[in-house]
């Protein structure tokens, strides 16, 4: 009965410990590095880790001196282990800012920044002085000035029963531009889209707003018209449909009263835990339903954009403003109509009803800078010994998070530290385990190959990080034979481990099985090299690639994604199996044969526009589309496109960034052959693209 006892004993502390954090000490010194680790880094202290922040030097600094307690080198870049670049973080508004406006009779209205107006980080920075009119949405399904009409001549087409591949199935053609003279002048703007109630609205989405709604979207075709300024104001539709939200939920809060409180009078009074349950569900309901209420009383649905909302502008974009509908309304009143009546106008026909604000004048002009932060790739090595020394094996995983949410988090308004402990302090933490084992090794015995430790920063911002250390190299890319990363690790869940880039080389999936035969991992394998994560960096410089990712969570960028939730146990695992791959990669004598993985597509862009099959590149900040790779027998390879060229033409539209690229190719159908314009080493080559059917 004792030893009975003692083993119920044993087993209910084996089952606790499961649940409730374990003490470091009672851990194994492998489990006791991983927990102290990911505490800190995913500790309040470090801010989220956003680009930017104070915290994630903090954490630069912390990895690097682990790198170097255990015993890798951390002088190969020019004496540190700091990989140095900037990057642009956000904007900052200088000074001077200003804007008025004058009206027929000569009345001045004063408008003061941040109270009666806001500046647009997502606007350029000049002085203006130009007359007000009224143009719409901002929206021209053209898509600019030098497409007129062709979307007309698809609609008429569509009408009459004529099919024209172009065409989308609810083809319209609507241009807020197209009656009206805008070049020089203030142009007021609604946002968002018309026939927001209609899901079915040419013009609309499955949720009320479109691709034409984009704020910057908007930008680039009032830069197209030549505006001197524009004026963004709040649509009249979301301004109704929030205060009806909310209504309805004022309504659902006191019907849930009246139920608490029928449950209270009728709860059985000698039963004295179903009356305090009864009155403790009433409190409750009550307090909701006076804090909805309060809420309501006191809400400003007409808010203005903070600054830094929608990101960062372009220096060729007009200075932008968001006004209030009241102060837009004393505009309208000159030409006897206001905000409301302009949007049931336009949604009754779908036509535009631009026009000029008679006798009204805007003038000011705006200062904003954009903000850089110095950030670093961490860098640490340890030296191989032999006829492979100069051979590189490297090891990654990024560090940086998001920081307190923004447009990068799913937490929508959420200000609270986003600490990313799976995201990827999880990977981070298991990068330093494997340097101090490998260092440990190496002690013993020299490797084969130089095995470099990266941990890289700005991936959260589109794998900035791999990108530059690809861009400049430490060692060179002909003798790097292969990259295995790790992102998102400390989540593992039925023993489940996702593997990707299996088929980047013919040998990974054989020896994947052979090193998991002892560790019981349900290997899940995906073959693509592109994915979205730093060795998609690696994969474009046709290099072989493994990724290891334990999946997605509820938690996955929001304030929860906290250290408490992480599988220590299984980070270890994955150690183990990483440690056994990179050993196996080190030593062999012979290297990885790159594949090219077919028919992969590259990373969507939402929508359904013609398939291209390049890949981003997000480091180049010259004017175009700079792309990292292309898909293997993707249209862009076949025409000769590769990684490292920029797009700056796609058929007659110049394109100077991403969303240039993406609104381009809307313009044209799967099977089309498209003029284009890439640089490639600082000279222009012309393609001719065949674009696919949409993907």
């Amino acid at each position: 009965m004792l030893r009975v006892t003692i083993g119920a004993g044993a087993i209910l502390l084996l089952v606790v410990g499961s649940i409730l954090p374990v003490r470091g000490d009672a851990l194994p010194e492998v489990k006791q590095h991983l927990l102290e680790d990911i505490k800190y880094l995913a500790s309040d202290e470090m801010e989220g880790r956003g680009v930017g922040t104070k915290g994630l030097t903090t954490a630069a600094g912390f990895i690097k001196t682990e790198f170097g307690k255990a015993g890798l080198a951390i002088d190969r870049v020019d004496g540190d282990a700091f990989q140095k670049f900037d990057l642009v973080t956000g904007s900052k508004l200088l000074e001077p800012n200003s804007l008025e406006l004058t009206g027929p009779d000569g009345q001045v209205i004063m408008l003061k920044i941040g109270t009666d107006v806001e500046v647009c980080s997502f606007g350029g920075s000049r002085m203006f002085d130009g007359q007000v009119v009224f143009c719409g949405y901002g929206i021209d399904t053209n898509e600019g000035p030098t497409t007129a009409g062709t979307k007309l001549a698809d609609a008429v087409k569509a009408a009459t029963g004529h099919k024209d591949p172009h065409a989308d199935a609810n083809s319209v053609s609507y241009n807020d531009f197209s009656d009206i003279d805008v070049e020089g002048k203030v142009v007021i703007v609604m946002r968002r889209n018309p026939r927001q109630s209609d899901p079915k609205s040419p013009l609309g989405a499955e949720h009320g707003t479109s691709r034409f709604a984009d704020l910057r979207t908007k930008m680039k075709l009032i830069a197209a018209y030549k505006a001197a300024a524009v004026l963004f104001v709040n649509d009249p539709y979301a301004i109704r449909k929030a205060a009806s939200t909310r209504k309805e939920s004022v309504g659902k809060a006191n019907e849930a009263v009246f139920k608490a409180a029928n449950d209270f009078l009728s709860a059985d009074s000698s039963d004295a835990d179903k009356v305090s349950t009864a009155r403790t569900k009433l409190s409750e309901t009550v307090n909701q339903s006076k804090s909805l209420q309060q809420t309501a009383e006191t809400a400003n649905d007409d808010k203005l954009m903070a600054f830094g909302y929608a990101g960062n502008g372009d220096t060729a974009t007009p200075p932008a403003f968001h006004i209030p509908i009241a102060t837009c309304n004393k505009m309208l009143a000159s030409i006897k109509t206001d905000l409301t009546q302009l949007e049931s106008e336009i949604d009754a026909d779908l036509k535009p009803k631009s026009r000029i604000i008679t006798g009204w004048r805007a003038k000011g002009g705006t200062s904003i800078e954009k903000v850089r932060a110095d950030v670093s790739n961490v860098i640490a090595v340890i030296d191989g010994e032999g006829p492979l020394a100069d051979e590189t094996v490297v090891v990654g995983a990024h560090y940086d998070h998001v920081g307190r949410g923004g447009e990068n988090s799913l937490a929508p308004g959420s200000n609270e530290v986003h600490n990313g402990a799976d995201d990827n302090a999880s990977g981070t933490v298991t990068l330093l385990e494997l340097a101090r084992r490998f260092s440990e090794k190496a002690h013993v015995k020299k490797p084969a190959r130089r095995i470099v430790f990266i941990a890289f920063t700005g991936e959260e911002l589109g794998l900035l990080g791999s990108a530059r250390y690809c861009k400049n190299p430490v060692y060179p890319l002909e003798n790097t034979i292969a990259m295995l990363n790790m992102d998102m690790v400390g989540r593992l869940k039925d023993d489940k481990l996702l593997v990707y880039g299996t088929g980047t080389s013919p040998r990974w999936e054989p020896e994947l099985n052979k090193m998991n035969s002892d560790l019981g991992f349900k290997l899940i394998f995906k073959p693509e090299g592109f994915g979205p994560s730093d060795h998609s960096s690696f994969y474009a410089k046709k290099i072989p690639v493994l990724h290891f990712f334990t999946g997605e969570h509820p938690d996955y960028h929001k304030p929860t994604d906290d250290w408490e939730k992480i599988n220590i146990d299984g980070m270890a695992r994955v150690a183990d199996l990483m440690e056994r791959m990179i050993a196996d990669t080190v030593d062999q004598a012979e290297r990885p044969q790159y594949v090219e993985v077919k028919n992969q597509p590259g990373p969507a862009r939402g929508g359904n526009r013609p398939y291209v099959g390049t890949i981003p590149e997000f480091s180049n900040e010259d004017p175009g589309y700079s792309i990292s790779g292309v898909t293997a027998d993707g249209p862009a390879e076949k025409a000769g496109l590769k990684g490292g060229d920029r797009i700056v033409k796609v058929g007659p539209h110049d394109i100077t960034n991403l969303s240039d690229f993406d609104a381009a190719l809307r313009k044209f159908a799967g099977g089309d052959e498209v003029d284009f314009v890439a640089i490639r080493d600082k000279k222009e080559i012309k393609f001719k693209v065949t674009l696919g059917q949409p993907r």
